[in-house]
């Protein structure tokens, strides 16, 4: 596998803090790779620069095969890297269609023609409907996306990231309050992503990481302590210390 997005002693300061501490990350094209790490690890933080919404205090992020350190957050898109948030983005008076038609039309870069209504816009339409199939939502497109339960609307967020045909999607605790039969969904929804769009996944659930993760890498205090697969994770001295826990191997 080549390398998708690679950061390079990446050190991002607030003040005296140090958020993240010439982090070294590595992603595969092609797989889930899961950053797990405890409350207050930097993870979040890490993801902002990655997306562009922050900017490094040093260090060099790499993706496709360029640096992409100092390019804004809506070229990284147009580039193929998007983010979901902890916090669902969604325009909820809007039906689940429109929704998934406006980040259509954002990836294509057309704007709609006066004097028509924008359903005659077709195309862009049709590949919503796509999306919304996707995400298992294609049952609900007329409907209001602010009824829609927490985790359909987490799912027609993805719907939304997907939509911007991403090279590398970026999940930021997609089963963030949600209960056990939506997280069950997300899990189902992310491995039928699986080898179709390369994803770094930010999850506290770690049932779900560890059914889902190609490789995982633990942030610990900013620092990227151990990066392997889910069984070297589990046995990993360090990690069990900090963020496991000693029962790591017998419970997960």
């Amino acid at each position: 596998m080549t390398d998708l997005l690679r950061t390079e002693q990446l050190v991002k300061r607030f003040g005296g803090l140090v958020a993240t501490d010439h982090a070294n990350l590595v992603v595969r094209a092609g797989e889930l790779h899961a950053l797990i790490g405890p409350n207050g690890a930097g993870k979040t933080t890490l993801i902002h620069q990655l997306s562009g919404a922050l900017a490094p205090s040093s260090g060099h992020i790499h993706f496709d095969g360029h640096d992409i350190t100092d390019v804004a957050m809506h070229d990284r898109v147009h580039r193929g890297l998007v983010r979901s948030y902890q916090i669902t983005s969604v325009f909820k008076r809007l039906s689940v269609l429109d929704n998934l038609a406006l980040a259509v039309q954002s990836r294509d870069g057309s704007s709609l023609r006066f004097w028509r209504p924008a359903r005659a816009e077709r195309a862009r339409y049709e590949a919503a409907a796509g999306v919304a199939e996707r995400v298992g939502l294609g049952a609900q497109l007329e409907r209001v996306a602010g009824a829609l339960s927490h985790g359909e609307q987490r799912q027609l967020e993805v719907g939304l990231a997907l939509a911007l045909d991403p090279k590398l999607l970026l999940l930021d605790e997609p089963m963030a309050g949600t209960g056990p039969e939506e997280s069950e969904r997300m899990v189902a929804l992310l491995q039928s992503l699986r080898g179709q769009v390369t994803m770094l996944l930010v999850e506290h659930d770690m049932d779900a990481v560890f059914r889902l993760a190609d490789r995982i890498s633990t942030l610990v205090f900013g620092r990227i302590i151990a990066t392997g697969s889910a069984d070297e994770i589990r046995a990993h001295p360090e990690v069990k210390r900090a963020y496991l826990g000693d029962d790591a191997e017998e419970t997960l």
